[in-house]
């Protein structure tokens, strides 16, 4: 978990907003911890009063679990799809607008 990831972070965190629901409360807040409050493992570990290596183990199953509920479930790659497809259909209605602009000079 280097920070060399931005994309992963990010795409990790995409993840994390559609799955929450679905870890317990312990992995959420590890996983809030390290990702948002970007807090080391050990500041973590000092925090909730467990080892380094727990929190590592417990950070690295959040993960596993996220790609697996992503693999089966597939409501982040959904969601990016329909993104794209909003996006084409903004494109279309601007470029409309505009020639309908056009058609009233």
């Amino acid at each position: 978990m280097k920070t060399n990831n931005l994309e992963k972070q990010v795409h990790y965190y995409s993840l994390f907003v559609f799955y929450h629901q679905l870890l317990t409360t312990k992995q959420q807040q590890y996983f809030k911890n390290y990702f948002n409050d970007n807090l080391s493992l050990q500041e973590i570990a000092s925090l909730q009063k467990v080892s380094r290596n727990a929190i590592y183990d417990s950070l690295q199953k959040v993960l596993l679990l996220l790609n697996q509920y992503e693999n089966k479930l597939q409501l982040y790659q959904k969601y990016q799809a329909r993104a794209v497809i909003y996006e084409q259909y903004q494109a279309t209605h601007d470029f409309i607008k505009q020639l309908q602009a056009i058609d009233k000079i």
